[in-house]
């Protein structure tokens, strides 16, 4: 018997004597004590001695001087000052011993990729919580035998590319291939297939190969999962993806919100699955649903992130999205439910009060559990309508319901508009719908779920625009970048440079 298998197993034969929920008796002081691990470990390394870790640790209130003596840190900054220095191979910068790995990460509004270092310590950590999470299945009404099935996950190519001191790849691949042995044995689609590098390929070996596979467990980001599924489904001339795999019962998605795609791949399904969020970011495993019949997720808090909070507000953040310098900083102790934060991470990779771009809410003080509402970098505010990327996404979903139609995808931007502005939908769609019903959907629906977005729809925003493209420009778009396939997302809100690149190439697409 699997070794995997057995181990879950007992622990259902035990589930009645579980808790029904993870609590922490004291969420600061393990915050405080995970920080001080941290400084611990780093106190030797050139970021270490500049801002003097070992000087923090002999203080009466170690969180309060630590926020004190180090700065917050965006990507470029960190890269600039830091880790630029890691990959170019020195060791001890701001974590101990050499980087091996470098996630790249471009999120979903930066134009050149980030390079995130993943340590020893990093993968053992994501190993730990991932175990974690398996064993919170159990909470789950799943008979034995379920967990005999495979899991089939959607990443990254393993093959990474080495750099002469470093390898580089995607969070997943950089994962994946670290698997224990133990794992391997549920784990699809296997290591000849996980090492492709070019998405279409792999996608294409997959659905060759779906037919001998009984799986149990999807997992990736719900775009990709759709396509692929869309797929199997063309090729064995099936109705649903359950006359392949007819055990298929969870999907564990994470890295967007699946409300907008939850739709359309309903459609592709026999039976209901079990969704479970987590929020695997390549800064750290943060969060993930820990308990059935709810889509919040408990912070991580005891396993090698030190996590603190900055209120998403005109006062903490200017109109980009960029953290001001004297932003209010707070702990998991000082925060309040209901309200939009921005996360800042340190790390047991050497990441330190570094912005990771999401924001969150807090829904449940007594079991630590979040959602995450969107990110910094993609929210509208031209005159004051402070629209989030969680409106967003509920405006679309009901429209979704309210008109019977599907969107896969789409993407929204501020615009100068006569002398005032408008906000201009780009909504990637292969229904059949009126522009214009849509268009006045999405308004309303925003007015319904915003009071500041209804007050501005009164002047300052003059209009809203809808545009609706196939899907397929989106994913043709994604391609042409270099981010087809695996953790990459398209963003939710484009800018600027961006924004004159995606109407440019959406007109000539649409020309074709």
């Amino acid at each position: 018997m699997p070794f995997l298998g057995s181990v879950i197993k007992h622990a259902i034969s035990l589930r009645n004597k579980l808790p029904a929920i993870f609590k922490v008796a004291d969420p600061g002081v393990v915050q405080e004590n995970e920080l001080k691990k941290l400084l611990r470990r780093a106190a030797n390394t050139a970021m270490g001695e500049k801002y003097g870790f070992n000087q923090i640790l002999k203080s009466k209130n170690v969180v309060a001087e630590f926020q004190k003596r180090v700065p917050t840190y965006d990507y470029n900054k960190i890269f600039k000052e830091w880790w630029y220095r890691s990959l170019n191979g020195e060791a001890y910068v701001t974590w101990p011993g050499k980087v091996k790995y470098f996630a790249l990460s471009s999120g979903t509004s930066e134009a050149s990729s980030k390079y995130i270092p993943v340590t020893g310590d990093m993968l053992r950590a994501i190993k730990k919580t991932s175990i974690k999470q398996i064993f919170s299945l159990a909470r789950y009404e799943f008979p034995k035998e379920f967990f005999e099935k495979g899991i089939l996950m959607l990443g990254g190519s393993t093959h990474l590319q080495f750099n002469g001191t470093y390898y580089e790849g995607d969070l997943s691949g950089i994962t994946t291939k670290n698997i224990p042995f133990w794992f391997q044995h549920f784990y699809k689609p296997g290591k000849r297939i996980s090492k492709e590098r070019d998405w279409p390929t792999k996608l294409n070996e997959i659905v060759k190969r779906a037919k001998d596979w009984d799986i149990g467990v999807i997992v990736g980001v719900p775009a990709w999962w759709q396509i692929l599924i869309e797929k199997i489904i063309e090729h064995y001339k099936v109705n649903n993806i359950h006359e392949i795999w007819p055990n298929l019962s969870i999907f564990v998605h994470g890295g967007v919100a699946f409300s907008p795609y939850k739709k359309g791949f309903e459609k592709l399904l026999g039976k209901p699955l079990t969704y479970i969020e987590t929020y695997l970011a390549s800064e750290g495993f943060v969060a993930f649903q820990s308990r059935p019949n709810t889509g919040n997720m408990q912070l991580v808090l005891d396993n090698g992130l030190f996590i603190e909070f900055v209120p998403f507000n005109e006062n903490n953040f200017d109109d980009e999205g960029n953290l001001r310098p004297d932003a209010q900083v707070l702990t998991i102790s000082q925060i309040e439910t209901g309200v939009e934060y921005a996360l800042l991470l340190s790390n047991c990779a050497g990441a330190w009060r570094y912005l990771i771009g999401d924001t969150v809410k807090l829904v449940s003080r007594e079991l630590n559990e979040i959602v995450i509402t969107g990110r910094t970098k993609h929210f509208l505010n031209l005159c004051g309508e402070h629209l989030s990327q969680e409106n967003m996404n509920m405006a679309v979903k009901m429209a979704e319901d309210q008109l019977n139609i599907e969107v896969r995808e789409f993407t929204v931007a501020g615009i100068k508009y006569e002398s005032m502005f408008a906000h201009k939908w780009f909504i990637g769609t292969d229904s059949t719908v009126d522009k214009a019903m849509l268009r006045d959907a999405i308004d309303e629906n925003l007015k319904v779920l915003n009071d500041d977005y209804r007050v501005e729809r009164i002047a300052a925003i003059r209009d809203v625009i809808v545009e609706v493209i196939p899907s397929t420009v989106f994913y043709d778009w994604m391609r042409m970048k270099g981010k087809e396939g695996a953790q990459n997302k398209f963003p939710r809100v484009i800018k600027h440079k961006q924004l004159e690149e995606w109407e440019t190439f959406v007109k000539s697409s649409l020309t074709e």
